[in-house]
């Protein structure tokens, strides 16, 4: 199997919350919620790059849809990167996560590598790291070419 995703899919407790989060509060674009007339059909989907959407569903329709147990969140269970181009966007990034309802969990930090980073989590508990390294691979990365 070739290692590739094309959709990152976050279940989430109060869908209309968390839309306004990452639509309104981060400025991401997305049509809105789709399939709210279907049972288990409403989710909102956000496309972060060409081929890599992000996807938001209500816990227990991503539970019923996967045929498994609705259970408690983890936030522990892992975590979303996305890397800035400049050491600055790093705080700034953070700030508006937390302007739009989001939580600091670690204030940026100087790492062990070089880097600049801090995490927020979002209005559902999901872990974000924000950061930017010197590396001129992770910079190019932030900010592919169209």
């Amino acid at each position: 199997m070739k290692p590739h995703i094309s959709i990152i899919t976050l279940a989430v407790d109060n869908l209309e919350k968390s839309v306004r989060f990452y639509r309104d509060g981060l400025g991401w674009k997305t049509r809105g919620i789709v399939g709210a007339d279907l049972e288990h059909g409403a989710a909102a989907i956000f496309e972060l790059q060409p081929g890599l959407a992000l996807a938001l569903w209500p816990r227990a329709s991503l539970a019923h849809e996967a045929g498994v147990e609705l259970q408690s969140p983890a936030m522990t269970e892992f975590m979303l990167s996305h890397c800035v181009a400049d050491r600055g966007e790093v705080d700034e990034t953070l700030q508006q996560a937390a302007q739009a309802g989001g939580m600091v969990v670690k204030p940026a930090r100087n790492t062990l590598l070089g880097g600049y980073s801090g995490i927020f989590k979002d209005p559902d508990g999901h872990l974000w790291e924000v950061a930017w390294s010197p590396e001129p691979a992770a910079a190019s990365e932030a900010n592919p070419e169209p």
